[in-house]
């Protein structure tokens, strides 16, 4: 086994992993999230999605939210060395984001994303693919001018949920495209848990042969059906070295009921219980990188107490093993 001796993981739980809650997280815990989540030492964190509120109720307060992260007493000193997202899927959206930028509180970073599945991609998009890459062409050199980073997603890499199995080449194509037009990195998304190990391995060694240098690359993969941590493996064994994941599993795609009132949300959920959510838990990941002694440059322990809080914010008990049985003792009076 050939493992990175180093890795970057990105947490994505007050976006992604809030955004599948059928309840609103209070601003407040949204920036207590993110606060902790920078003093335990994670540089790539996602904020908020910059689209229409009105279908996805949980980021009416994301503009607030990334001037109270922005403004912030406790970590504001750390955050030159942090790179905070906002997704931006549509034009309103990245504009919004200009404009926040040009304002003094705008994100470091926006993603915008397509999908290999035409049928996925305009459900998730309201765009055909071509009237998205054109798009994209216009408004990337935009958000560059502005400042800000931009991060293209390529999604259905191993099947869509909606029209079938899709193919891996499709999706390399579509990540050098992303560079030609202006990405600063590419993320590589497995969205409602279709991938295996073997494929995860066999996409990622693709990719690797294409480009080599795995720094602009980011492994995005759901847990859905209990495989997340073995594609993990498969990811790290393809020399993979950038991740992201959500504490207790969390994620998902926006709900289509919060806080007692029915949205539109993305229509019906991707999985048969609401509740059986989407991403590989930051807490078991960081544990077992910690285990397989691959540094990270987190603080263990300060995940897992995250992690015990997260649980108190959405109300439920999560996926993570980790913050339940912790972390495995070195010697029988605990860890050297």
């Amino acid at each position: 086994m050939n493992y990175p001796k180093k890795v970057t993981i990105g947490d994505i739980t007050v976006r992604d992993g809030y955004q599948h809650e059928e309840k609103f997280i209070p601003t407040e815990a949204k920036l207590w999230m993110l606060e902790q989540l920078i003093l335990a030492g994670f540089k790539h964190l996602e904020v908020s999605n910059l689209g229409n509120p009105k279908g996805m109720p949980q980021f009416k307060d994301a503009t607030e939210l990334m001037k109270l992260i922005r403004n912030s007493k406790k970590v504001k000193h750390l955050l030159d060395d942090v790179c905070l997202t906002d997704v931006t899927i549509r034009e309103r959206a990245i504009e919004r984001a200009i404009e926040d930028k040009k304002n003094g509180y705008g994100p470091d970073r926006i993603l915008v994303m397509v999908s290999t599945s035409e049928a996925h991609h305009k459900k998730n998009s309201g765009l055909t693919l071509d009237e998205y890459w054109k798009m994209c062409e216009k408004y990337i050199p935009m958000a560059r001018e502005a400042g800000i980073k931009v991060n293209g997603t390529v999604s259905t890499i191993w099947g869509c949920p909606i029209s079938g199995p899709t193919k891996m080449e499709k999706a390399i194509e579509f990540t050098q495209r992303w560079f030609d037009i202006g990405a600063s990195d590419v993320e590589h998304a497995d969205h409602d848990g279709s991938a295996s190990p073997d494929r995860i391995y066999r996409y990622f060694s693709m990719l690797m042969d294409k480009f080599q240098d795995p720094s602009k690359h980011i492994v995005h993969l759901h847990t859905t059906r209990g495989w997340g941590s073995a594609n993990v493996l498969a990811a790290l064994q393809a020399g993979m070295t950038n991740y992201e994941t959500t504490m207790g599993g969390t994620g998902g795609q926006p709900a289509n009921f919060v806080s007692g009132v029915p949205v539109a949300g993305t229509g019906s959920y991707y999985y048969k219980d609401a509740n059986a959510v989407g991403l590989v838990t930051t807490e078991d990941i960081v544990v077992m990188m910690d285990e397989m002694g691959i540094d990270t440059g987190l603080d263990v322990d300060k995940v897992l107490e995250i992690g015990k809080m997260n649980e108190r914010i959405v109300g439920r008990q999560l996926r993570s093993e980790a913050i339940r049985n912790g972390r495995i003792p070195k010697s029988l009076s605990g860890r050297e």
